[in-house]
């Protein structure tokens, strides 16, 4: 079961466990890598004395990076072979050849990254194991609301979970009844897996109503379950909705508060307030052989004790429906009175209609933070829970374990009660979560630590970088370092201290070194802000001095800048551009190690349960597609 190797790892390792010794070798002790991905940030790019172009990169890098386009830069770190300068070339790509140091260091990035590729599931009912590629095979009706990325992830995913069930059933002997989805959001995921071919009975958690009734939705479009009817005495809600307009209500806000039942002309829901506190929203749905359970329930540490007493026998369901259609007609009912889609209603959770005893596979697909830690840890924490088999996203999103939390936004920290409550806090659900990395020596002492911004690195896809939009971010990025310069000259922010750029155990700009200008929150700008520096600077101030807090201190110290300053400050550093490109680009090849570490954490943690059976990580989307492709399994003995 599961792959040949534990890990993709490169091939140059004999085992997962000589990858691993490797990986926090390099990770716990490598300066430079500290620096790139962590220890910088590109808002503070024109802010810094001496600049962090300069203290950051060796000279011979910056001269083999002045002489070569960004485009090259970016293949030699990602693409380019680099057996052709065992050669010893002359030159390369019209200029000189890369510094040794700086071949060294890509070598070491390449080879501690985990492998990506991909190799496509057939479909059970597709001939062959080898055949040609095919495009995706979800109904028509089961793809409405996806993306094209989203309609990638969930057949490769579905094909995927639907042969890890088979081989869990067929070699460790233990038959899965239901596969819980951890945040389940829309349920596009749950969605497919309940039709056809899988015929799946998913249990949906999600902790948003608003998000399960908007599943139920997609239900209805998918044309899975019929629209709901509501039964109104017309003459009454005329007389309501003429009332409603007289205050102003149109038709249609009138008709949204009808839908939800606050009007009275149809069966009303209790509120949230008067829901039981113990008692999760429960609504079934059932389509054919497979099946979906809606449950509304807020995930917080992989405990499912609320839920799986909740779980319903699909089957019983069915056999009630089959007795209430016969005991309300005269006549026995026929096939055409039993329903083909879905069967909508809230159930009595009686003993009749329970599981008595499920086994259960938690999947995740592209779950943020923490929540991945939380489906992990269900293995252990539920005698129904079997395997998982989890695919994470948002690393900056994890809590920290190690030491208080970091934000991408520390100035959030006095404004909100939950984040200053929490600032000086070791989370037992962040990262790392196991003892291997709890426990690592590294050069700033004992256990692995990733920042916030070393943690937004590692979810950069820099492999699908082409020409168009890297020069599209990489000018967004000159544009607000170079605002933040302006920021700090005009005393908006205070220039970054000496003792800020040093620390961190004598190293000049190490992971938890906390130097910069203070960060200021700008958000999205319309697109047209973008088309020159001048028309940036100038939708910024637009919407900064609209700020009620911060409105009058923009307007006191740049209302009064020109047109001519503006335009002088892009002239000025704009050379400086492509350093700026070619850190950034550093960074983000860098934080491939990154990402390595936090998916690395997850698979030693299962490996260190004694009740686990199996545990592997392994890609199930095209990278290009979607970069975010590991899944994290483990089976329970």
């Amino acid at each position: 079961m599961g792959p040949e190797s534990a890990l993709p790892c490169s091939p140059e390792f004999e085992s997962s466990e000589q990858y691993v010794d490797s990986l926090l070798d390099f990770i716990g002790s490598n300066e430079l890598l500290h620096t790139l991905c962590g220890g910088v940030h590109v808002l503070d790019f024109f802010t810094r004395k001496p600049d962090l172009y300069t203290l950051v990169i060796a000279p011979e890098w910056r001269s083999f990076f002045r002489a070569h386009d960004i485009m090259d830069i970016l293949d030699l770190l990602m693409r380019e072979d680099l057996q052709i300068f065992d050669q010893r070339p002359e030159s390369w790509r019209e200029g000189p050849v890369p510094p040794e140091t700086l071949l060294q260091y890509i070598k070491q990035i390449r080879k501690l990254s985990l492998r990506r590729e991909h190799t496509p599931i057939n479909r059970k009912d597709e001939k062959g194991s080898n055949g040609p590629k095919t495009t995706h095979t979800l109904a028509r009706q089961v793809a409405v609301g996806m993306n094209v990325k989203k309609i990638h992830e969930v057949d490769n995913f579905c094909r995927y979970l639907d042969k890890l069930t088979t081989e869990i059933a067929e070699l460790a002997d233990q038959e899965i009844t239901h596969l819980v989805d951890f945040g389940a959001g829309q349920n596009y995921l749950g969605r497919a897996l309940a039709s056809e071919p899988y015929n799946k009975h998913i249990i949906a958690l999600e902790s948003k109503q608003h998000n399960i009734e908007g599943a139920r939705n997609w239900d209805v479009l998918a044309k899975l379950a019929p629209k709901q009817q509501i039964m109104r005495n017309k003459k009454e809600w005329r007389t309501q909705r003429d009332a409603m307009a007289e205050q102003g209500i149109s038709e249609k806000e009138f008709s949204k508060l009808d839908l939800k039942g606050e009007r009275g002309f149809h069966a009303e829901e209790p509120t949230r307030e008067e829901e039981p506190t113990q008692q999760a929203t429960l609504k079934i749905s059932n389509e054919g052989v497979g099946s979906i359970q809606y449950v509304e329930h807020y995930i917080k540490d992989g405990d499912l004790s609320r839920v799986v007493p909740q779980i319903v026998d699909q089957s019983v369901v069915r056999e009630k429906v089959i007795s209430d259609l016969t005991s309300s007609t005269s006549a026995q009912p026929c096939s055409k009175q039993i329903p083909d889609n879905f069967v909508e209603g809230n159930l009595s959770l009686n003993s009749d209609i329970r599981a008595l005893d499920p086994k259960l596979l938690v999947i995740s697909l592209h779950s943020c933070g923490n929540l991945v830690h939380h489906g992990i840890r269900s293995l252990l924490l539920n005698p129904s829970v079997s395997a998982v088999a989890l695919v994470g996203c948002c690393y900056n999103l994890i809590t920290e374990r190690l030491g208080p939390a970091t934000y991408k936004l520390p100035s959030l920290r006095s404004n909100h009660p939950r984040l200053d409550s929490t600032s000086s806090s070791h989370d037992p659900h962040g990262f790392p979560m196991s003892s291997r990395l709890c426990n690592a020596q590294t050069a700033t002492g004992k256990g692995l630590r990733l920042n916030i911004t070393a943690r937004m690195m590692a979810v950069q896809a820099p492999q699908n970088w082409g020409k168009k939009d890297s020069e599209s971010f990489f000018k967004r990025h000159f544009y607000r370092a170079l605002l933040q310069k302006m920021f700090m000259d005009k005393g908006v922010v205070q220039q970054p201290q000496v003792e800020d750029v040093q620390g961190n155990n004598g190293s000049p700009l190490g992971w938890s070194a906390g130097g910069g200008t203070a960060p200021i929150i700008l958000g999205s700008l319309r697109k047209s802000c973008y088309t020159s520096f001048l028309t940036y600077v100038r939708g910024a101030l637009e919407k900064l001095l609209l700020d009620p807090i911060r409105g009058p201190d923009f307007a006191a110290k740049m209302s009064d800048i020109s047109d001519e300053e503006i335009s002088r400050y892009e002239q000025e550093f704009k050379e400086r551009g492509k350093e700026l490109s070619v850190m950034w680009s550093l960074m983000a090849f860098s934080a491939g190690v990154i990402e390595a570490a936090v998916v690395v954490d997850r698979w030693l943690w299962l490996k260190e349960q004694e009740e686990v059976k199996e545990a592997w990580v392994e890609a199930v989307f095209e990278f290009k597609h979607s970069p975010r492709n590991l899944v994290v399994v483990g089976v329970k003995k």
